[in-house]
This record gives C-alpha cells, structure tokens and sequence, in this order.
C-alpha cells in the first residue's frame, strides 16, 4: 500500500518502534496462541514488557517510567496492532489507568503504584462499566459510602478489560448518589483487599487472550488515600482522559486496516480462480483501492490528532470523529476483506479471521459509535447556534 514517510513521530520514535517491534515478534508473537487458548497472558510477559520499556511509556524517571511522551505510546499501540495480537491489554494498562494516576493522583499515589505499573510487576485496570450502566456512567450502582477514613464500596462492574491480571482497579463509584454526574468519584482498589471478588474471565467473539471479566465489591472498605482527585469529581476526570481513549481506539483501527490490505493484496495474487489470480479481475482492485483511499485518508487524520495530543491540544469531540470513522472502517476493511479471502478467510487459522473477530468490539469500547455520533452532534448544533 502506497504510503508516504510519517512526520508526526521524531527519529526517537522511530528507533523505539524498532525495538518494540523486535520485542513483539521475539516475546509475544510466538507465545500469543497458547495465550488466546488460555484467556489471558500470564503476568510473565508484563513483567519483561515493563523492562524492555513498553508500559507507561509517558511516565516521568522520578516515577520509573522512561520519560517519554505519548508518541512513544502510540507506537507500542501500533506495533501491537500491525502484530495482530488480541492481548495483552497494555494499552488499557497505560493509556488509561497510569494517565488517571498520574494526572490526578497525589504524590504519594504516585510514588506508590507508577513505579510498579512501569516495571510490569502491577497491572492495572479500570472499572466504570456495570450490568445495567455502559456509556451511561451516571446510571451506574455502585456505592462508596464514607465511614471514617475510609470507603465501603458495594457494586458490580463487568466487561472490564485486564481485570482478572489487575493488581489495582480504578473504581467508578457514587459517593453521592443524588449528586448525578457530581457524585461520582474515583477510587484506585487493590485487588487483595478483603471484599473485592473476580468473577468469570469472560468469553468473549474476539480479543480472546485480553482477559475481561465480572468485578464485585463487597463491603470492601478502601482508604480514603486511595481516592484520586476529590470526592465527587470522577465523572469530570473521565471526560477530560477520553480524548486521549478515544484516540488510541482510532490509531489501532487504522493501523490494523493497513495491516488486513496489505495481507489481501498478498492473498489475492497468489489465489486462482477461473485460471486468473483474484488479484486480476477488476472488482478485486477497485475494492482494494477504495479501502486503500479511506486507510489513507484515516492516517492523515490520526496522525494530525497524535500531533495535537503532543502538544496538549486534543479536543474530546475530534477524538470522537477519529474513533468514529476509525473504527468503522476497521470493521468495513476486515469484513471486505475476508470476503477476498473466500472461505479460507472463515476459518480462525487465518489471520483475516482472528481480525474480523477481533474488531467488533472496536465501535463499543471507548464509547459506542452512537455516543461519538450524538457528541459530535451536539457540538454541531451548539457551534450553529454561536
């Protein structure tokens, strides 16, 4: 696929991008399979993550981190995607819960759980989404209620990523309930604390070695300390992280676009069929050039968008555009695709297969496609009325 030289990653980056790409193949790639048959990636393969510099990229040196920025975490999200790895959830781990840690915990938060997530030897997790609460985070249950110096927190959350692994889990919880979207706060929960109880590591389509599972906290009395930012301003410290979320669900859905045309047009001029490869014929090229074009086009806007992450000018709402159009074309690139493959690309042996699985969850996770679809509308009633 026609590609032009990126200018939003520095010769820095570029460097790193080798060595995590060389770390993929050597430590993941081989190993992934085993991982997919059992669920999850043994804690192992964090730790030598940690050490070679891929987790919290963007953590400060004084918090053991590699001081890096969050181009450094872009790559790690690209390599793992071009890799076509279901897990393990690295990017939840330090695009989400070490950003949380570090942008609104205390120093001593900091000092206490940054180093450990840098190295591998703690995984973190982050848990908003409930039974009867997904991207609607005000209808959420779950209760912190104040007694003394600590919280008693009582709930259920499910569908969250890394949490069979998780040493520590960010909680969404009410610690006002009439308060609405101001009563909710964020309390960080290690997972060996009396109360705190996994459920089932759930079976999910695709993503099979990222481990997801039910949460359930019972009367689980966490100090206060362990609160990040103030009582009552979760649901404001969730908005104000979801542009970065939102980005990196673009970025992989790019780049795993790139990825499957790159292998259909492999594919296509190797398989025959009525004495001339598929490559040959002119449905084949126009398919793969109108997707090649979308890819094209999703580049330009995520590589735009990393440049505004950079310097600290993301807005949520075009993180919004990025993963809705993103997302959606991952799905309509692997689905496209695969039927290029023909029936070989319905069996899970082959890569297009474990990609189609694989992407469904990209237009739920982050926020559905329907919520990118009514922010980006409210702000273009809100603009229209200036």
């Amino acid at each position: 696929m026609l590609r032009r030289p990126r200018t939003v990653f520095s010769e820095d980056h570029e460097i790193f991008r080798r060595a995590v790409r060389r770390f993929v193949e050597v430590e993941l790639v081989p190993h992934h399979p085993a991982w997919e048959e059992a669920g999850i990636v043994p804690r192992e393969a964090w730790r030598k993550a940690g050490a070679a510099g891929l987790l919290c990229c963007d953590i400060p040196a004084d918090y053991g981190g590699a001081g890096g920025d969050f181009g450094h975490c872009a790559v790690v999200t690209e390599e793992l995607a071009r890799a076509n790895l279901s897990g393990p959830g690295f990017v939840v781990h330090s695009d989400m819960v070490a950003t949380y840690i570090t942008r609104f915990g205390t120093e001593a938060q900091k000092r206490r759980w940054l180093p450990g997530m840098c190295d591998g030897s703690l995984i973190g997790a982050i848990a908003m989404t409930e039974p009867d609460a997904g991207s609607d985070l005000k209808g959420m249950r779950t209760r912190a209620v104040r007694d003394g110096d600590h919280y008693v927190l009582s709930g259920q959350k499910t569908y969250i990523s890394n949490g069979q692994n998780a040493h520590l889990v960010v909680t969404a919880a009410k610690t006002d309930p009439a308060a609405g979207a101001r009563g909710i706060s964020l309390i960080v929960v290690e997972t060996d604390t009396p109360g705190f109880r996994r459920g089932r590591n759930l079976h999910k389509l695709g993503m099979p070695a990222a481990d997801t599972s039910e949460l359930f906290y019972d009367e689980v009395r966490v100090p206060v300390a362990n609160r990040l930012g103030e009582e009552g301003r979760g649901f404001a410290m969730l908005m104000t992280n979801l542009a970065r979320e939102r980005l990196v669900q673009a970025v992989r859905g790019s780049v795993v676009a790139e990825t499957v045309i790159d292998w259909t047009v492999a594919y296509t001029r190797q398989r025959k069929a009525f004495g001339h490869t598929i490559a040959d014929f002119q449905n084949t090229r126009f398919v793969l050039a109108e997707l090649a074009a979308k890819t094209a086009a999703a580049r330009a806007l995520t590589d735009r968008l990393i440049a505004l992450q950079l310097d600290g000018t993301l807005d949520p709402v075009e993180a919004g555009m990025a993963k809705l159009f993103c997302t959606d074309l991952q799905c309509e690139v692997v689905d496209r695709c695969l039927q290029l493959f023909g029936g070989a690309g319905y069996m899970m042996e082959t890569p297009i297969a474990k990609a189609y699985a694989d992407a469904r969850i990209t237009r739920i996770a982050g926020g559905a496609a329907e919520v990118m679809k009514e922010i980006i509308g409210r702000r273009l009633f809100a603009d229209a009325g200036q």
